[in-house]
Formats: C-alpha cells, structure tokens, sequence
C-alpha cells in the first residue's frame, strides 16, 4: 500500500517524469504527483483553463477509446456516488457479469479508485495503465493532462484490458466539465444533490444541479434519488431537452423503506421497491443510515433500466450481492476499545446524514467529535450539523494544504451554536483530548474530511495490540 494523500507533499508540483520513466507504482505515484490536481488546490474555479473535456478526449483517442468497448452506467450527485456505485456494482458482479468500478477520492492508495470483480487494480497494472496514458499524452502532445484525467483514461484503459462487460463510473467534481463526462452510458443515476465545491459548481442549488445534469445524454434513461423541488425542476428540463426518461425514487418509482433490528444484522433498514418489470421486498441495505436506504434505492432502479436494456440479472441473486458491500471510511468503526468512529463527511449535507445515522444505528452515553475540513467547504453549514450528536467538539487539522485552521472553526463553532468547544493542532492531539473526556459507553467521531479519515484508519492500524 502506498502511504497515501495524506503524506503527499503540496503544490507546486515536481517536474513531470518522462513517460518511459515509469516502470513500477511507485514511479506511477511520482508522475501522478507532478500533474495539477483540483483535489489539493485551494478554490479552482470552474472557468479555470485546465477544466474541460478536450484533453482527455484526445488522450483516449490515442488509446483507442477504450471507454467504448464496455457499457458503463454514470453516477453523479453530492454525496453517495460512491455508495450507490459500489452497491450497483455488487448486485451485478453476482449475477456473473465482469464490473469495473471507478471512484473517488481514494481513502488510503489510489488503486481503491480502480476495481474489477470487487479487488482493486494491482500495483503493476496500475503502473502499466498509467505509463500507457503517459506515453500517449506525450506522443499526441496533450498539453498539461490533470491528475484526475490520467487517473481515468487509466481506469477505461484498464477495464478494456480486463474485458469488463460493464462498468460503473462516478463522476468527480461536478459533471459537465468532468473527466468522465465522455462516456455514453447505458443509464445516469443522480444522487441526492446539496451545496459541495460552490467555487466550481456555482452558489446556488440551480447552478450546481446544472453542472450535475449536463451529463444526461441523448435518450439515455435517468433515475434520481430525491431532490429538492427547485433541483427536480433543472433535472427535469435537462432530461427533456435530451429526450430522456427520468424517474424520482420516490414519485414513479414505488419507494419505501423501515428501520429494524434482529440478533444477526443487528441495527438496519430494509427497503422495498416496485417497478413495472421488478419487485424488490424488504431488502437489507448493507451500509448504515437512512441515506444508505436512499442510495440503496437508486442503485436497485439503476439494475431495473440495466436489466430493461438487456442485462441479463437474476433479482434474488443480485440482492444477495449487497451482503459483500463495504465501503473503507463510511460509517465505519475502527476500535472497539476506545470506540472510534470514522466517516469522511465533508458537506453539510453528508455531517447530517452521518449525525443521524449515528443516533439511529448506534448506542452510546456521549459522542465526542473530532472535525476539520478544507477552508473551501461549506463550514458554517457542516458546523451546524455538528451540533445535532455531538456533546462535545474537538476542532483539528487535516494533512491536506486546503486544510482549514481549526482555531478558526473553533471560534465560529462558539459563535454559531453558544457551545465550547477544544482544538488539538493534530489529530494525535485532537485524540490525547478526547479519550481524556470519555467513558466506556462514549463514542468518538472522526469526520469531516478524507484526509482526516484516512490518518484515523492508518493510526489505528498500526497501534500496538
């Protein structure tokens, strides 16, 4: 495993290695690096001249437009890309087809982006998949490719390479302008749609939702989670002027869902969802909180339009695919003893989904928070979500450049809410605070952003048992 973003130095960038230099992951790594990547850099507008869709069109045309030798399903939204992809994902591999599944960010290696049948690409493959799109960009002469563009032409390259007979895409930043907005793809699902990466996207809902939309193509079937009504109102107009069918889990598709518990699964909830050729009962969503049953939703109505379009899945068999669903830095408990909880939450949307998915899912006397975020986030709108769990805050630094100064979220938490709060400069010293202030039946939240999560997962991996 590689040490990860959360060790990568900021910009500026070193200089970029020749293509030929690449021969291994590590060297993979270095030419990744010295590509500008929106992921690190504090505020890219959206009319930044490196935005756009014409470097990697070339790229892949140089590779052979490996992207159309495989149906792909698109995946864009706010928050629960991933999730949605990665359960699609499961429920179709088990039916016996070969999937690729590319998403991000990544939470500790890049590899996690890239994955067939469930694993992730292997260190020599990705090595080979990126030097193939680096040896191309400098024969076509593609000036300055992003890192987030390498990244996926390497992944479309790959899964050609794997023969692949479909494979799930989640967009990254937005959608017009995003990389992986080449793809004609057998149907778009859209997650649910909240304030994220406003210096890009735009300031309002309308603005960002637009962005989102300008990936439905021509004819190609939509299912979207639930949105608000203004959202519904831009999805709505994008689908008619592309021809489009569009469908709302919770209007034309018939969408419920119900909290449970029994002695094996423990906590959870079970959806149902009618559609004119599929009827799913009661089914177990595999990840924890009621966005999950929202995201569970949308990923079964995308298996609906895959199976409608000539997919062949078995419905029983594809549901039995959601018992292998994990997902690395969503809701998930990295100690026992202290109990630590880590999500990577970094919109104020996500903070409130995971608040609420805590109180319902887990039982503790007090939650302590350990939050930072990136200085470009929605932070007013994050640190009034903090408020609905936790008893107390402890405000830290992130490992990311972007990372905002946790004084200062400190000081707006208190003004924000009349509540204290700490600050621990690191996340060492953020956790010296809390398990200072907990009992046994306490739980420890860690959230706010990736990088964050990604040092949580790799302190507690390698603690001492």
């Amino acid at each position: 495993m590689t040490k990860a973003l959360v060790s990568r130095t900021a910009y500026p960038a070193p200089a970029k290695p020749p293509a030929k230099s690449i021969k291994t992951f590590r060297s993979a790594l270095n030419y990744l690096d010295s590509l500008t990547n929106y992921e690190r850099l504090l505020r890219p507008g959206i009319g930044t001249p490196k935005m756009g869709l014409s470097r990697v069109q070339r790229i892949l045309a140089a590779l052979g437009n490996p992207h159309r030798t495989y149906k792909t399903v698109h995946i864009v939204g706010t928050k629960g890309k991933g999730s949605t992809a990665t359960m699609l994902a499961a429920m179709i591999r088990a039916c016996g087809h070969r999937v690729g599944l590319y998403t991000s960010p990544h939470v500790l290696d890049e590899r996690e982006r890239i994955m067939v049948d469930n694993g992730p690409i292997s260190e020599p493959a990705f090595a080979r998949a990126v030097a193939a799109v680096a040896a191309v960009t400098e024969k076509a002469k593609v000036p300055d490719p992003t890192y987030f563009e390498v990244l996926t032409a390497a992944a479309f390259r790959h899964f050609a390479d794997r023969k692949v007979d479909i494979a799930i895409i989640e967009a990254g930043m937005g959608g017009r302008l995003d990389a992986t907005n080449v793809i004609t793809p057998e149907a778009v699902g859209i997650t649910s749609i909240s304030f994220d990466h406003m210096a890009q996207l735009g300031s309002t809902l309308e603005q960002i939702a637009r962005e989102k939309a300008a990936v439905i193509k021509k004819k190609i079937p939509v299912i979207s989670a639930p949105q608000r009504p203004n959202v519904r109102e831009v999805l709505r107009d994008a689908a008619e002027a592309a021809q489009s069918p569009l469908r709302f889990a919770d209007e034309e598709v018939d969408f419920s869902y119900r909290f449970e518990f029994s002695r094996v699964a423990g906590k959870h909830a079970r959806i149902c969802l009618t559609t004119p050729q599929s009827r799913y009962e009661h089914v177990q969503v595999p990840l924890l909180g009621e966005h999950q049953a929202v995201n569970c939703s949308l990923a079964l109505g995308l298996l609906d339009v895959l199976k409608s379009r000539g997919l062949t899945i078995d419905d029983q068999t594809a549901v039995n695919g959601l018992d292998d669903v994990k997902l690395l830095g969503r809701m998930q408990m990295i100690s026992e003893n202290p109990r630590i909880l880590v999500d990577g939450a970094h919109n104020a949307a996500s903070v409130d989904a995971v608040m609420r998915a805590i109180g319902q899912n887990i039982t503790y006397d007090s939650m302590v928070v350990i939050f930072g975020c990136q200085k470009d986030k929605d932070i007013a709108g994050m640190i009034r979500r903090i408020q609905v769990g936790a008893d107390k805050v402890i405000f830290t630094r992130t490992s990311s450049p972007r990372s905002a100064e946790p004084s200062e979220l400190a000081a707006q938490y208190i003004e924000l809410s009349g509540k204290m709060a700490q600050v621990g400069r690191t996340l060492s010293e953020a956790m010296q605070i809390a398990l200072g202030a907990i009992g046994r039946e306490d739980l420890i939240c860690i959230t706010g952003s990736f990088y964050l999560v990604a040092e949580a997962i790799r302190k507690f991996r390698t603690k001492p048992s």
